[in-house]
């Protein structure tokens, strides 16, 4: 088995929970007007802080807000957004946002060829696997598998992602959300300040 295999399958093991109730799209639309001012009222968000949330999976949204309610994620900015949602209202969220279809961005040209050749080859002297082995080569992830879409991403916010990782791996306040098998960390620990913003920009650029 090789090894951008073993790092899929690897991962299948942390994705998070299948949405376990069916979401209502139009349902879901009434609950994220709330979510508008941030994420933008169709889910491609202004402020490059903010993410994308048009055209994610919803296995993958489900998961997030069920992480950042119970806080085994913790977003400031998200404080009280998400205590008074049911799971049905999480669901149908979801359901909404997966709906839509993302806006693509524009790479940095000075830094796209090197992010293109993190993405989609990793960086082999340091086993960092490529991010199209699980994001796809589009970025458009695997919804069922519950890997996020990459694709159009603000690179403000793929950057603080990685790097909140990369200082959860290293015992510091961070992003631990990735599962048991600690992937998205392990792969970020390995990672320098100028691959990680590389390969954001190149993911800003990138179309589904």
């Amino acid at each position: 088995m090789n090894k951008t295999l073993l790092v899929m399958v690897a991962s299948l093991m942390f994705a998070g929970s299948a949405v376990a109730l069916e979401g209502n799209a139009r349902a879901g639309k009434m609950k994220a007007a709330a979510c508008a001012a941030c994420h933008g009222a169709d889910g491609n968000s202004a402020a490059p802080t903010f993410p994308k949330l048009a055209g994610q999976g919803e296995r993958y949204l489900a998961k997030q807000i069920h992480d950042i309610k119970s806080g085994a994620r913790s977003v400031p900015m998200m404080a009280g957004q998400t205590e008074n949602l049911s799971d049905q209202d999480i669901a149908n969220i979801a359901a909404f946002y997966a709906s839509k279809t993302a806006s693509t961005g524009q790479a940095d040209p000075a830094l796209v060829e090197k992010g293109a050749a993190i993405y989609r080859g990793g960086i082999a002297d340091r086993n960092v696997p490529a991010c199209a082995a699980c994001h796809t080569p589009t970025g458009h992830g695997m919804a069922a598998a519950g890997f996020p879409a990459l694709a159009g991403q603000h690179a403000d916010y793929t950057i603080a992602q990685l790097k909140a990782f990369r200082a959860a791996a290293d015992g510091r306040e961070g992003r631990s959300n990735d599962g048991d098998t600690q992937i998205m960390r392990s792969v970020a620990f390995k990672m320098s300040d100028s691959e990680i913003e590389a390969v954001a920009a190149f993911i800003q650029g990138l179309h589904h």
